[in-house]
């Protein structure tokens, strides 16, 4: 059985405060989450003063008046919380990850993470797809707001600069927040493995976790989600994520169907061998049937139980002779 890898995604809902980030690491854990994932970024690398913010970072932050790069300023993460973050994973027994949104955030980040997780924002950027190829890690790229050959050629530029086709997983996801159900447009997730000849996942910005349960059983193996204290705090990313019980029914929900979806060889289960006959039938004698009588759809009938001749015999069965007494209701021996 191979396991889904579960990233919960923590983001920036820690809102630039250290012991809110060490609480939503004790939610992913507590959850059973493989990974919890914040965001590695310098804001003056990242995004110009002038630029705006996204309507649903409008519609989750009441100050109207402050740009993307004021927002995510306060949202930053330092050297030294990474460290502090790391240290407290360790302690809690999950693995850390993080996005790194430049190239200075790339190299500090390498030593640090079992994989690179490149965002949908960078997937048209090609010194960024450059030097994250040049590491040699794995890779799980996101492809929010993509087309298929836009995938397509940052597949090929990781390919370039010397990764190989085993070492990246490739994440369907739609980068608005929420997602209406509408857009999700899960069969992408299909079209991308059967495309490339990849392994796939589904990054989730719906609301609720139907979502990436079905995407599992579509054959994702890494599953993304971002979560939060509570969806009411004050930050771009709350509303649309789930709360801590979400987040733990989530795993358990791909956890069961990781176990559901077996190993495709059609036979009956060990729990169910014991009801084969009970629940099916055998022939059985409809009369008495004398020494010598011929067996026929007069003297024979189909009842339970099925640890008789099968039915599938019946045309075999009749038309022989029986070579003993049968009373009503017995199993017929040939």
């Amino acid at each position: 059985m191979n396991k889904v890898c579960i990233i919960a995604e923590a983001g920036v809902n820690h809102n630039g405060d250290i012991d809110l980030a060490k609480k939503l690491i004790d939610v992913a854990a507590n959850a059973g989450a493989d990974y919890v994932k914040f965001q590695t970024f310098k804001a003056d690398k990242l995004v110009n003063q002038s630029a705006k913010k996204a309507d649903y970072q409008k519609r989750n932050l009441p100050n109207e008046e402050e740009t993307q790069y004021q927002m995510l300023k306060k949202l930053e993460l330092s050297e030294n919380d990474h460290h502090t973050l790391i240290e407290y994973c360790e302690k809690k027994e999950i693995h850390f990850l993080s996005t790194a949104f430049d190239l200075e955030s790339i190299n500090f980040l390498k030593d640090k993470i079992d994989f690179y997780k490149i965002p949908s924002g960078e997937i048209t950027n090609l010194p960024y797809l450059e030097k994250v190829a040049q590491l040699g890690m794995d890779v799980v790229m996101s492809t929010g707001m993509a087309n298929m050959q836009e995938v397509k050629d940052a597949f090929n530029v990781l390919l370039k600069y010397g990764m190989s086709k085993e070492q990246i997983t490739i994440l369907h996801c739609n980068t608005e927040y929420p997602t209406p159900m509408e857009d999700v447009n899960l069969k992408a997730m299909t079209t991308i493995q059967k495309e490339l000849d990849v392994k796939v996942g589904y990054s989730d910005h719906t609301l609720g976790i139907e979502i990436p349960i079905a995407a599992v059983g579509m054959g994702a193996v890494v599953i993304e989600k971002h979560f939060t204290l509570d969806r009411n705090m004050i930050g771009p990313d709350h509303a649309a994520s789930l709360e801590p019980e979400e987040l733990s029914m989530m795993v358990r929900s791909i956890r069961n169907i990781e176990k559901a979806l077996g190993d495709g060889t059609k036979k009956p289960s060990k729990s169910e061998q014991k009801n084969i006959s009970i629940a099916r039938k055998s022939i059985v004698a409809q009369k008495e049937i004398q020494p010598g009588e011929i067996f026929s759809e007069d003297n024979l009938t189909i009842k339970r139980p099925g640890n008789g001749i099968s039915p599938m015999r019946w045309y075999e069965v009749l038309g022989q002779r029986s070579k003993r007494h049968f009373n009503v209701g017995e199993l017929i021996e040939l």
